[in-house]
């Protein structure tokens, strides 16, 4: 008995098969494909892009014309780079997709500077394979998933870190903020302090929040309370930091707990002008464990996040999205670690 013969490679089953593969990943029809592909006009850029992306995702060659080194590039949206943390993040995330045959094209945001959907229709553009963010918009509570939501609806893979937005088909990477806010408290109940202030950036983040309601349970655990104005939100720079250190040291803590470590140092520099000395009146706990903070007067005692085991995660869930294997949803949470140094010490007495 014969049996029915399988397409060849090449062949027009093939090819009829491919288009339908690519259209249906894209969401396009097969005609607007074969456009593409043939570079036809008549096709908009964001489509063009779609079906490239899908070209790539789906694991097909491009044409030979359409071969770009753009095929291997993966975007870094990421903040301003002032703050240590951010070039820690980039050069890890940068080393890991370098490992796995990617180049990533980092785009910095900086307050009224290029917005981040800015960046992302420039990285499109470009034909990028996919998009880590890092404390991008998808930390703010405030803003809508729509513009993630669109990225996947093309197929455009995509990974985020260090924030968590409802509604987003794809995977997040984070630090474990109440968590790091145990450690800090801990630490510093055990030094015999009890009235501990946290200073913090805008309240409308999702890893700010997640820090306040981590320092409440781990306060409340203890026994100790936790006035509202012990609990300060500002900015997440030096000048954030010495602003609530002005206003916490003035409502009477011994000890206060900040957001990230340039918070930190701006609250070394208030306490010093106003006579004070750190530790031996006020104890600082830092946040990030960012370059040279162990190196500061006094060094920083401060929680250390898991940054290369975090960026290794983030871009392995986007390189295996990219070769078409779905990474895993939801939040992977990292535990931080306490970092003891010189700036926390015994409650005055």
């Amino acid at each position: 008995m014969d049996h029915p013969s399988q397409p060849t490679p090449g062949s027009p089953a093939t090819r009829r098969s491919r288009l339908a593969d690519l259209a249906a990943h894209a969401g396009v029809s097969e005609a607007t494909v074969s456009r593409v592909l043939n570079e036809r006009p008549g096709v908009s850029e964001s489509t063009r892009q779609a079906v490239l992306t899908a070209v790539d995702v789906l694991g097909y060659d491009r044409p030979t014309r359409l071969r770009t080194t753009a095929v291997s590039l993966v975007g870094l949206v990421i903040p301003e780079l002032t703050n240590p943390i951010f070039p820690a993040f980039a050069q890890a995330i940068e080393v890991s997709l370098a490992h796995r045959g990617f180049t990533p094209v980092l785009c910095t945001q900086s307050e009224g500077g290029v917005h981040e959907d800015e960046y992302v229709e420039m990285l499109l553009s470009r034909g990028v394979a996919g998009i880590i963010y890092v404390s991008g918009q998808h930390a703010d509570a405030g803003t809508s998933p729509e513009r993630y939501a669109r990225l996947r609806e093309r197929g455009l893979p995509i990974a985020l870190v260090n924030g968590y937005m409802e509604g987003v088909d794809a995977p997040f990477v984070s630090d474990d903020d109440v968590a790091a806010m145990d450690l800090a408290v801990t630490h510093l109940a055990e030094l015999g302090h009890e009235r501990i202030g946290l200073a913090l950036g805008q309240e409308r983040f999702v890893p700010a929040r997640r820090k306040v309601a981590g320092f409440r349970a781990s306060m409340a655990a203890l026994g100790l309370e936790v006035p509202d104005e012990h609990v300060v939100h500002t900015f997440f720079s030096v000048e954030g930091g010495a602003v609530a250190a002005a206003a916490l040291v003035e409502r009477g803590v011994t000890a206060i707990v900040c957001g990230s470590d340039l918070m930190a140092l701006g609250a070394i520099r208030q306490i010093r002008t106003t006579g004070r000395s750190v530790p031996q009146d006020v104890s600082v706990v830092g946040y990030d464990d960012s370059p040279l903070v162990g190196f500061t007067d006094p060094p920083l005692t401060t929680i250390r996040q898991s940054v290369q085991a975090m960026s290794q995660a983030a871009v392995r869930a986007l390189t295996d999205e990219i070769a078409g294997d779905a990474a895993a949803r939801g939040e992977f949470v990292f535990r931080p670690e306490l970092v003891v140094r010189r700036s926390t010490g015994a409650v005055p007495a």
